[in-house]
């Protein structure tokens, strides 16, 4: 689904529809999926639903994983797709993961994601 793009980034494509919750969510199997083999390390148990770090357009946000989203679907709150060129949802659109690095790196330096209500600074790491 998500293929190496830069030394940061993973790059994939996904259905991008709005969700009337808070928090981005996609489907709780890929999610775990995707938590596992981008962001664990392999050292001891390691939380596989610690939030992913996404991007679409400008806007990095920490994704959730819901087993009510369909796959291959990124449901993002409205207020965050007000930025967005997105139209006609669901709309198949590229969407970038930040790799393991990179995603603790932006937690990093913005102090975990205070808008989500979830303290994610161990996210990625």
């Amino acid at each position: 689904m998500f293929e190496r793009f830069s030394r940061s980034y993973y790059l994939g494509r996904l259905y991008v529809t709005p969700t009337d919750g808070d928090h981005a969510l996609m489907h709780s199997d890929q999610h775990e999926r995707i938590n596992e083999a981008v962001y664990a390390t392999g050292d001891g148990v390691e939380r596989l639903d610690a939030p992913l770090v996404m991007k679409l357009e400008s806007q990095h946000f920490p994704v959730h994983g819901n087993e009510k989203v369909p796959t291959n679907t990124l449901a993002l709150p409205e207020p965050m797709l007000e930025g967005c060129e997105i139209r006609n949802p669901p709309s198949l659109r590229e969407v970038l993961l930040a790799r393991r690095e990179h995603a603790e790196q932006l937690l990093t330096w913005s102090g975990g994601w205070p808008d989500s209500g979830d303290d994610l600074r161990n996210a990625g790491t």
